[in-house]
């Protein structure tokens, strides 16, 4: 599987980005799939992360009522819409892909994920 984050930018604080991933090499109907993102000097955090079917998802208490995870399995693509940016997301973040097995909190682990996409820069302004 490979996976191409997009939609990454310079934004000003309460502003909005949506970012996308696309999948290719295989579809991802059967994969979970997740957003994380890093900060210069940080350790790669989570973000949010979603079933296969798009029914169930996980988000970082950081993000919750701001950010929301949905997924297109037709279009092979997953998005992440963030609203009321903060300074505090500004990040490079990555969108991820884990054969699905079972959707629990362990999605919110980056060592649970197989596939990786390059990462998408995102600069909130103050």
């Amino acid at each position: 599987v490979q996976l191409q984050a997009s939609g990454g930018g310079l934004v000003q604080a309460g502003g909005s980005l949506r970012l996308s991933c696309a999948a290719s090499g295989r579809t991802v109907s059967t994969y979970i799939m997740g957003w994380f993102r890093q900060a210069p000097g940080k350790e790669r955090e989570f973000v949010a992360s979603i079933s296969e079917s798009g029914g169930t998802t996980y988000n970082a208490d950081s993000v919750k009522g701001r950010f929301t995870i949905s997924r297109d399995n037709a279009k092979n693509t997953v998005s992440l819409q963030m609203n009321s940016l903060k300074p505090e997301d500004t990040a490079v973040y990555y969108c991820a892909a884990r054969y699905g097995l079972r959707f629990d909190s362990s999605s919110r682990i980056p060592t649970a994920y197989e596939y990786w996409g390059q990462g998408t820069l995102v600069t909130v302004s103050s």
